[in-house]
Order: C-alpha cells, then sequence, then structure tokens
C-alpha cells in the first residue's frame, strides 16, 4: 500500500538553542583601551560573528549559536591579549582577525600580525593582513621560487617587495631585480615617443610606486642608479644569470610559456625569484598561452618551489573590492558553464554570456594591520 506523504505531519527542524559564555578581563584600563570608544570594538565583534556581545566592568558576555560564540571568545581572547601587549587595535583589524581564525581556529593571531617584515617610511610597519599572507611570506623565506597566484589587491608583489628590501639592507643579497612584461591591459596604446627608458617607462610604473611607497625616493634612486635595484621589462633578463638577487616577477600572467621558461632559467647561486600573477586577467593575445598557467600546471611538486593561492577573501584594498571580484568571478563560471552544456549538445550556436545577477551583500570589512 502506497503511502501519501502528503499526510505525514511536517516536523519542523529544531532550532539551536542560543548559549551563554562570560568572559572576565583583568585589567579595567586595558579593557576599556580594547573595547573602544562607545564599545566601538566589542559592537563591531557582534556584528562581525553574529553573536550578542555586553560589557559591564571588566566582565563580557558573549550569547549565540555554540560555534559562532567559541569564535567569539578567541577572538575576543586573543586581541584583548595583543592589546594587552601594547598593540594598537584599529576597528578594521577585527575583521581580518575573525577571517584569521574562521580559516583555522588554532591561529595565533599575534603571529600573523605581529610578523614585521619592514619597517617602511614613515615609520609604518609592513606584516601580513592575514592568514594567507602570513603563509606567503614564511614560502618565500623558506624556498628559493615561490609563485604567489590569486586576484589583485592581495598583497603578492607588495609583501614580495618588502622581503626584498630587508634582504638587500641585512646584505643577503647583492641586488633587487624588478621585472614584468611589457603588455598592454587590453587596449593599444599605439607609438610611444621618446627614449627606450622612456617607452618602458608608463608599463613599470606599478613597480617603482611600491618601491617609493616602502623607502624615501632620494635613497631609492641612490639604490637604482648604483645597479642595487633594477626595474627593467621581462625581455631584458634573456641571456643573463642572476647570482646573489632577489628577483620579482610581477604580472605573470602576461608572460608567454616562452618568456616564462627564458625567466625561470636566469636564477643563479644565491638568489630567490617570486613570481606573481593573477590568471583571471590575462591581456595576451587569444592564441597565446599564459606562461604563469602552464608553469603552475607543470611545476608543481618539484622541492623548493612553492605555490601559494590567494581569494577574494584575501583582498586588503577596498572592501568593496571583494565583491567586484566575487561577481565577475560568479559571471565567468556561469559563462563557463554555459559554454559547456552548448558543448555537449552539439549545438554550433555560439555562447553569449548574459550579465549574471550576483546578490551582493554588505562588504566584508577589511583591517589595516594593527
Amino acid at each position: 500500500m502506497e503511502t501519501d506523504l502528503t499526510d505525514r505531519p511536517i516536523v519542523p527542524e529544531a532550532v539551536p538553542e542560543p548559549v551563554t559564555a562570560r568572559l572576565a578581563l583583568d585589567d579595567n584600563q586595558v579593557a576599556l583601551a580594547f573595547y573602544g570608544e562607545r564599545n566601538v570594538n566589542l559592537k563591531l565583534i557582534g556584528e562581525t560573528t553574529g553573536v550578542t556581545v555586553h560589557s559591564r566592568g571588566n566582565e563580557v558576555t558573549l550569547v549565540g549559536h555554540a560555534d559562532a560564540v567559541e569564535l567569539t571568545r578567541n577572538l575576543i581572547t586573543q586581541l584583548y591579549a595583543m592589546v594587552h601587549r601594547g598593540t594598537p587595535l584599529h576597528p578594521q583589524d577585527i575583521g581580518r582577525a575573525a577571517a584569521v581564525l574562521r580559516a583555522d581556529r588554532r591561529a595565533d593571531l599575534r603571529e600573523v600580525f605581529s610578523d614585521t617584515i619592514l619597517v617602511a617610511g614613515r615609520a609604518r610597519p609592513i606584516a601580513p593582513k592575514g592568514l594567507a599572507q602570513k603563509r606567503y611570506v614564511d614560502a618565500i623565506r623558506n624556498h628559493d621560487i615561490v609563485f604567489g597566484i590569486g586576484p589583485a589587491g592581495t598583497g603578492k608583489t607588495y609583501l614580495a617587495m618588502a622581503l626584498a628590501i630587508r634582504a638587500l639592507m641585512e646584505k643577503q643579497v647583492k641586488r633587487i631585480i624588478l621585472t614584468r612584461p611589457a603588455v598592454e591591459a587590453g587596449e593599444r596604446l599605439g607609438f610611444l615617443p621618446g627614449s627606450m627608458e622612456e617607452k618602458i617607462s608608463p608599463y613599470l610604473r606599478p613597480l617603482y610606486d611600491a618601491l617609493h611607497d616602502m623607502m624615501d625616493f632620494e635613497k631609492a634612486d641612490q639604490l637604482i642608479e648604483r645597479g642595487m635595484i633594477e626595474v627593467a621589462p621581462i625581455a631584458f633578463m634573456r641571456g643573463r644569470t642572476l647570482n646573489d638577487a632577489f628577483v620579482i616577477l610581477d604580472e605573470a600572467q602576461n608572460t608567454t610559456t616562452e618568456q616564462m621558461k627564458m625567466f625561470l632559467t636566469r636564477l643563479g647561486f644565491e638568489s630567490k625569484a617570486v613570481i606573481t600573477g593573477d590568471v583571471t586577467q590575462i591581456d595576451l593575445p587569444d592564441n597565446r598561452k599564459s606562461g604563469l598557467r602552464e608553469a603552475e600546471a607543470l611545476l608543481r611538486g618539484i622541492e623548493g618551489i612553492s605555490f601559494c593561492t590567494f581569494t577574494e577573501v584575501d583582498v586588503v584594498r577596498h572592501p568593496l573590492v571583494q565583491q567586484i571580484i566575487r561577481a565577475y568571478d560568479a559571471a565567468s563560471a556561469a559563462a563557463a558553464t554555459a559554454r559547456a552544456a552548448i558543448s555537449r549538445a552539439g549545438s554550433p550556436v555560439m555562447a553569449i554570456a548574459q550579465p549574471v545577477a550576483v546578490p551582493v551583500h554588505g562588504p566584508e570589512r577589511v583591517l589595516p594591520e594593527g
């Protein structure tokens, strides 16, 4: 006899009961600094983790689902300890710290955020701003060749340059070489007037900008004049052997197979190479294969070479950049799915990618280092 499923009573799913946890902070003055003006930091912690956070004196009460409460307890405990040691806490730090703990509940926030690579101009320390950046920095320290692959704004080139400058200052290397392919980003600039240096300068400007952000203009120019820092297009690397050097290849997604092979085989003794790029922003002609994509497929698993991958979660620019990257990725995935479906059906009709409505939630907070 068949059973009519419509006659069965619908049993609602059990909603987990909220739990309550209390934390006692041991220093009233430090607790006030940790709470922020008008408890702004506690409010932001609650918004970030989805937990209700109350404070009374030096006691903090958490109410919410068990998993979220445990995350919040861990977050408050570690951030309070950092404030207790004298580290200033900025509102932007909270979201980044929560993201680190979501990725790894056992992560030590102090180890991640206090790993100062370089004290740049204006006494501004440069340090990892998340777990992915910390792993990337450690990979560069421990490997001779490192690939940093991910979207723009994740700090791939910036952190590599900070490590290169520190290595030069500590005399671990004798020179820094910064290079990138001279490829136009989708448009055609046509003939550029001037000397060879003036022609290639626009392509290398982002590297100069990052360099001048880390040291005084005069100091940087002196090192460039003495040949201790060299900025050049990748075509100028051919035929060279780079010994005692820290070499950074930026925008590597726009290298061809031949250029990538040529670059990687330039590495000499006591040298280190960092290759950065975003495989979603390839500006090569359609019939040219990206050297970065091919290197990723061929070189993974070779001892001494490390691949570090970033996602939109690791973006440390304006919070809206995360949402923008996510929207474009979703549209690209939808277009690829449509093309695959037409290919399976054997239709000769060309697929036209339609705009895809992507739900945009409030921007995730991205925190500068504290």
